[in-house]
């Protein structure tokens, strides 16, 4: 595996990882909803996550991540949509998608 890849794929694990550090012991929305650091640092990880997909997948189009494009595509709402981006989309993808990407990380890793 080239080097760029695997420190992309690196990178987006660590945020993997910062994220779930961030969130609230209780995973409870509501915690979640009113902890604006909490919100900010997922959103910043997002975003990281985002970021290096995307340059994975100028090398590497084809590679086997489930909704690669749609996690490109969050980054880009965070980053320049930043004020149509609402907290119960952050955690939906949080505790849905974000455990899925984290398997498929490290099966990419292995």
């Amino acid at each position: 595996m080239e080097n760029d890849l695997k420190l992309w794929l690196a990178d987006i694990k660590k945020s993997i990882v910062e994220v779930y550090d961030f969130l609230p012991e209780e995973k409870s929305f509501p915690v979640f909803q009113k902890d604006l650091k909490t919100r900010k640092a997922v959103e910043r990880n997002l975003e990281i996550i985002g970021e290096a997909l995307n340059r994975i997948l100028r090398i590497h189009p084809d590679i086997n991540i489930t909704n690669a494009r749609r996690i490109v595509n969050t980054r880009n709402r965070i980053i320049h949509g930043y004020d149509t981006v609402s907290e119960d989309i952050i955690w939906a993808i949080v505790m849905k998608e974000l455990p899925k990407l984290e398997e498929e990380i490290d099966r990419l890793l292995l």
